[in-house]
Formats: structure tokens, sequence, C-alpha cells
């Protein structure tokens, strides 16, 4: 019993030397965590951050269907729904020269699933009519859609042949004097003012709420021509009911090869093309605006997009968001600029 009793009186000895040891090495192991608890808990926001996109995506047009931004828009919509599984719904919400949807989307939650399709008019229209937002500062801009010439149409009606002829028609039918236009603002609004500068011809501008609704009023010689988006018209054009004179750009199209520039066609300087791009809100976050800009670089690239905008006679976008960004901040100078100088106003 001695040898019992001492050995039962060994153990708890040493069980008490590793109990301590063991509450030693456990002092170590817990200040280890707690050191390495905000390292864990960053990894873990950053495991947690949801992928984008996991719910439908609101991609605001504002003018109606059947316009250039609208047709172009839902190209790169279409393409985005089938490469990342989630819809990219288009709503159209016109008026105002698009000053209406873009404010909505200015005011929208800068979550990653609210975005703006819209064209050159958006640094356009607020130098030319009060609007509820900075073009620049109430926006995070994304990408370039797609960069289009522009092209002077007429009536297949009318008997100018040619852009000498159209201004020889205008001078001698008072009737005649307007041009249609997809907006109060846009490019072709302003491509409208510069053919009445450069040929002293006093015309009256006629907007309309979108390309869509300003084209068969042309056809029907409502009014005497238009200088529109070849993304609208080009179709119109091709089945024979609107006559192309002249394109807007230095250079002649692929498009229509036969068509002359405006520079060739007797007025020097007249360049002017317009630009469809991508917003988010102003607080987007970085990465779901990048997340936005490669996706949409992605959808241009695929073979039925780049197809679909040769024929339209548009250039693909689809730069980073930085050299979108520096690109929209100087276009909205010189249209400031423009608007000012040449005392363009709305409707």
């Amino acid at each position: 019993m001695g040898v019992s009793s001492l050995a039962f009186r060994a153990y708890p000895a040493r069980n008490e030397k590793i109990g301590k040891g063991r509450m030693r090495n456990s002092c170590r192991i817990g200040r280890r965590a707690a050191l390495s608890l905000p390292f864990v808990a960053a990894a873990g926001a950053a495991g947690a951050q949801e992928a984008w996109p996991s719910k439908p995506v609101r991609m605001m047009i504002p003018y109606p269907p059947g316009g250039p931004t609208d047709i172009l828009g839902r190209i790169a919509a279409n393409r985005l729904t089938q490469d990342l599984g989630q819809p990219f719904v288009v709503e159209n919400r016109g008026g105002a020269g698009g000053s209406i949807g873009a404010e909505m989307i200015a005011r929208a939650a800068p979550d990653g699933y609210n975005f703006l399709v819209n064209a050159s008019a958006h640094v356009i229209v607020p130098h030319m009519m009060r609007v509820n937002y900075d073009p620049v500062r109430d926006f995070a801009p994304v990408t370039t859609i797609a960069s289009v010439p522009l092209i002077l149409v007429v009536p297949v009606s009318s008997p100018a042949r040619d852009v000498q002829g159209l201004i020889a028609h205008l001078r001698a039918t008072p009737t005649a004097r307007s041009f249609a236009s997809s907006s109060n603002g846009g490019a072709p609004h302003l491509a409208g003012e510069m053919f009445k500068l450069a040929t002293g011809i006093e015309l009256q501008h006629v907007p309309y709420r979108g390309s869509g609704q300003a084209l068969p009023d042309v056809v029907a010689g409502q009014v005497g021509f238009m200088i529109d988006s070849m993304a609208s018209s080009a179709d119109l054009v091709r089945q024979g009911r609107l006559r192309a004179l002249a394109v807007t750009t230095r250079e002649r199209q692929p498009a229509f090869p036969d068509v002359p520039t405006m520079e060739q066609a007797g007025l020097p300087g007249f360049v002017i093309t317009t630009w469809y791009g991508i917003w988010a809100p102003a607080q987007t976050p970085g990465r779901l605006v990048t997340a936005m800009q490669e996706a949409t670089a992605k959808a241009l690239a695929a073979p039925d997009s780049t197809q679909r905008l040769s024929a339209l006679g548009a250039i693909a976008g689809g730069e980073s968001p930085e050299t979108y960004a520096n690109f929209t901040t100087a276009e909205n100078e010189r249209y400031a600029r423009l608007v000012r100088e040449a005392n363009i106003r709305a409707e």
C-alpha cells in the first residue's frame, strides 16, 4: 500500500506540471491567434465579397427604343447577359434630351447594379439646358461602347443628290428649311447647327424623342434632312428609303464607300462623330466599375457583336475606366466651349 500510495501521490505532481505547461502553451497560442485576427478578418471580408453580378443589372437608356443609343446598348446588354448569366435589363426612359434617365442613375444606389448607357449628349445637354446633376462629378465613367459616324440623309423624294444640291434646294425652297434631330443637345443637333453656320441658311430645328421617332418623318419628307447616327440610319439607306449625301468623318466609311465626307462635299472642317458609353453612379466601388468594364470589353469583342457593330459603321470601345474618364472630361470641356461660342440653345 505504501508503494501504491507513493505512486498515487507522484502522478498528480507530474500532471500539475503538464497542466501548467499546457496553460502556458495555450496562452502563447491565444496571443498568436489574437494577433492574427485582423488578418483573418480581412481575408474573410475579401472572401465574403459578393460575386458580381448575383442578380439582374439595370441598364438605363434615356431615350425611346429604336434609336442608336438603344441599338448599341442592347448589343452590349444581350451579350453581357449571355456571358455573365444574369439579365442585363434595358430600361428606356426618354425625355429632356436624355436628362431624365441620366438623373435617375445619378441618384441610384452605387451598388454595381445600376448603369447609364448614353451618347455624347451626356456631356452636351447640361450646357444647353438646366439639369439636376453634373455630367462628370455625379457619375463614374465605365467605358465606351462604340464611336459612330454621323451621316447626312434626305428623303428619297428630295431633289438633292449631293450636299451642294441640298444647299441649293434649301435656298430655293423655304418650306424645306428644317432639319430633324434625335433630341435637344445631342451630336445630331449640334451637327445641324454646324450645317446652318457653314451654309448661312436659317434652318428650323425639329427635335424628336429619339431617332426612332425622327426617321419616319424624314422618310416621309416632313422635314428637309437629318444628320443622324449611322447606327440608326444605315439600314434605311440600304433599303432605299433614305438617300445618304455625306458622312461627317475625315475619311469615307467602309459601310458606305461611295458616300463622300462633308469636307469632300465642299464644307471644310465639318467633322463630328458621336460616341456611346456606360456610366455608373459616382460612388460605385472601383472593383465593380472595373468588373463592368472588363465584361463589356469582352462582350464587344465577341464575333456576333463585332459583326453587328461593323454593319452599323461603329468602332467598338472597351477602354479602361481611367482612359474613358479622361476622354469624357475633355469632351465635356470641348462641348461647353462649342455651345457657348455658337450660342446654341435647346428648343
